[in-house]
């Protein structure tokens, strides 16, 4: 099983930009799909994009669609979310996942088997 720990979260002005990178361990991403959820205290966990490691294919949700870019590097075996013109509605802790590339664009967290601890992101008004 892959091991996943995030990193970039903090607190950013709305409008401002936030940078997070998940990295594997244990196993490459490699015929994989990397997904990015969130979820704000008193909700329910939320798909935020996911990219298909064969080809790059990202898929986002509606909320996130021309804000949000998801991003891999194969040599690092990493990915990246990057977050612009944030809001405060944005304020959540971010999960990266890892799950079969038939997870690509279902966008529920059950097609994902392996998750990371989670890094804050607060969004102030």
């Amino acid at each position: 099983q892959v091991q996943l720990v995030e990193s970039g979260g903090g607190l950013v002005q709305a409008g401002g930009s936030l940078r997070l990178s998940c990295a594997a361990s244990g196993r490459t991403f490699s015929g994989y799909c990397a997904g990015w959820f969130r979820q704000a205290p008193g909700k329910a966990r939320e798909f935020v994009g996911d990219i298909r490691w064969s080809d790059g294919s990202t898929y986002y949700a509606d909320s996130v669609k021309g804000r949000f870019t998801i991003s891999r590097d194969n040599a690092k075996n990493t990915v990246d979310l990057q977050m612009n013109s944030l809001k405060p509605k944005d304020t959540a802790v971010y999960y990266c996942a890892a799950g079969g590339a038939v997870a690509w664009g279902q966008a529920r967290a059950s097609a994902y088997d392996s998750w990371g601890q989670g890094t804050q992101v607060t969004v102030s008004s």
